[in-house]
């Protein structure tokens, strides 16, 4: 098994409007970089390579936070939301109505306004997972939520309607344990980034 971590981006000014960014190049707000800054990548994390999605706010991360190389890899790249982007998901509730809710009632198939669904951004990330799992390089992810929802899913054979079966703390590190075909499996979730001596006992939760 080959340990892949995944790590979401600090935030942006979209983050803090709560606003979707999709492939939007939005870069890390000030908050958002001071923030980075602050973490602390855990120690067992410290010989895994590195790679990024190529959006600016997750090469950015992935400098504040590790000084070796970190190349980018576009499959790691936000779900594509089309039409929706600069939008937030209450006002296309509000105006969408029961349009809107039949449409994340599918789950992995749910897709934005000529954007992309779930399933696509699984699709596109499998082949990833696949090469991570056969080089047998345990390997850090700087990525986004969508693409941490859909491998996520993929660990807990999820089919993503209804709420997320464990609550994510996109503040923190999550590790998948991959095999050699590339079928992820959840080793630990919510890994605490705060510096080791803010971190509680309790934080980081197994699941085996």
């Amino acid at each position: 098994m080959t340990a892949l971590a995944l790590m979401r981006h600090g935030p942006t000014a979209f983050t803090e409007d709560r606003r979707i960014q999709g492939r939007r190049d939005v870069p890390l707000s000030e908050t958002g970089r001071a923030k980075v800054r602050g973490y602390e990548v855990p120690s067992g994390l410290a010989n895994f390579a590195w790679i990024s999605s190529p959006l600016s706010r997750a090469r950015e991360t992935a400098r504040i936070l590790w000084a070796g190389p970190t190349p980018t890899d576009h499959r790691l790249i936000e779900m594509d939301w089309g039409a929706w982007e600069g939008r937030t998901l209450k006002g296309l509730r509000d105006e969408l109505g029961e349009t809107m809710r039949d449409n994340e009632d599918k789950g992995l198939d749910f897709r934005p306004d000529r954007g992309e669904s779930p399933r696509q951004v699984l699709r596109r990330v499998r082949p990833l997972l696949a090469e991570i799992g056969a080089a047998r390089r345990d390997t850090v992810a700087v990525t986004h939520r969508g693409v941490i929802r859909v491998i996520f899913a993929a660990a807990l054979d999820w089919d993503m309607a209804g709420p997320l079966p464990y609550e994510l703390d996109w503040s923190c590190a999550h590790v998948f344990d991959v095999d050699d075909r590339g079928v992820p499996r959840v080793s630990a979730l919510n890994i605490s980034m705060a510096p080791a001596r803010w971190r509680s006992p309790t934080k980081n939760r197994l699941i085996r």
